[in-house]
């Protein structure tokens, strides 16, 4: 099967998503490249703006072909970028196809604007098109203003929606979470995004005897991470042999280390900033419990790493019911210190064992391999009725 992936972000501003499933689609064998159109901005970085490569380009990213733009976008000119955005892509993709041929799918992950882009080349090409949603409801009420809303973005992305072969969520809550902007007059499906569960193994911890027990929360230092929450939770907890590690990018700022200081916790507190992959993987390994004090999230990734690697999790009722694994994973009201420090002090009082019965359930769940299988047997389905 050949299938092109549109993401709406990829490099520098996120897309891991997109690569991480096309690669998933490439070890089943499927032809699989990725046409990405990224608008910079002069705001977040003026280096970027100016260095980045003007053109169009293929390059290889972890194997994976990847047909590539740069867009420089005019600071808060939305309504003409969108356009040009979308233009773009359309433009590259009758490239593609004069190269490579049609594919039989297009998968676009969000429909801002991707999914818009594919559901445009779709009704041109005669393909199916299938939109992966990532964005949560506070994305699009920070955007479009809460519902109900004029916002002119709306009647686009809710017939982005209604068209679509297929919009595969990833927790089933979001349907109903952003029905009040787009309705739900779609055919949807779940499939979670992957986790690389391989690489985020399981690990038995070293004993408890003789240190503290080991919290740690991988969140960016933003409002909606909920820091304003978990430091005072941590702060008031029963137990005191107790460490808490915060990565995350911003997590070692000024703003941070001033709230810190402020707790009579503060000497548990260990703020490790943003950190790659690799030491990621080596945090969770020496902690015995991760927590995650979100305010909005569609499908938090460290929940299902952390559990992946054997350790159970503390979190708001932002975690989506696929997440939840039972006996891993306690459900806290969001904005609820108090509930949040008992979850905590009550993880800690279960001792728990079961880590790599715990993993094998992550793995069944987000793997590359099971997320692949799904995507390829819902494409394949897809590519059959449009043939009819």
């Amino acid at each position: 099967m050949h299938i092109v992936e549109i993401p709406s972000f990829f490099p520098p501003y996120g897309g891991e998503f997109c690569l991480e499933q096309s690669k998933a689609l490439m070890a089943l064998g499927h032809e699989v490249r990725i046409l990405s159109n990224v608008q910079l901005s002069i705001k977040r970085s003026l280096k970027d703006f100016v260095a980045y490569p003007y053109g169009r380009w293929t390059e290889t990213m972890d194997g994976v072909a990847c047909y590539r733009s740069y867009q420089r976008g005019i600071p808060k000119v939305i309504r003409p970028n969108v356009r040009r955005w979308v233009s773009i892509v359309e433009r590259m993709f009758a490239d593609y196809v004069r190269k490579y041929g049609k594919p039989d799918i297009l998968h676009a992950h969000c429909a801002k604007w991707a999914g818009y882009a594919a559901m445009k080349i779709s009704q041109q090409y005669g393909i199916p098109y299938v939109v992966t949603e990532h964005l949560s409801l506070k994305i699009f009420e920070e955007e479009f203003g809460k519902a109900p809303t004029d916002a002119w973005q709306v009647p686009l992305l809710k017939q982005a929606y209604e068209k679509a072969d297929k919009v595969v969520v990833v927790s089933e809550e979001w349907v109903d979470s952003v029905a009040c902007y787009f309705g739900k007059d779609y055919s949807w499906e779940f499939i979670s995004n992957i986790i690389d569960s391989d690489f985020f193994r399981y690990q038995q911890r070293e004993p408890r005897e003789g240190r503290p027990f080991r919290f740690c929360c991988l969140a960016n230092n933003i409002p909606l991470k909920g820091y304003d929450v978990l430091l005072p939770a941590f702060d008031s907890m029963r137990h005191r042999d107790t460490e808490l590690h915060i990565a995350g990018f911003g997590t070692d700022q000024a703003d941070m280390k001033k709230q810190v200081a402020q707790l009579s916790a503060s000497s548990r507190i260990v703020l490790h900033g943003r950190i790659e992959k690799n030491a990621i993987r080596e945090l969770l390994y020496q902690c015995d419990a991760l927590v995650l004090a979100s305010k909005s999230e569609v499908q938090p990734l460290c929940v299902l790493e952390a559990m992946s690697t054997g350790i159970p999790v503390v979190a708001t009722e932002v975690v989506p019911e696929c997440e939840r694994i039972d006996s891993a994973c306690l459900i806290v009201p969001i904005d609820d210190k108090a509930s949040l420090a008992d979850a905590m002090d009550r993880i800690m009082d279960m001792n728990f064992q079961d880590g790599e019965e715990l993993s094998e359930k992550v793995s069944s769940i987000a793997s590359p391999a099971t997320v692949a299988k799904q995507l390829e047997t819902l494409f394949l389905k897809l590519q059959d009725e449009f043939s009819d």
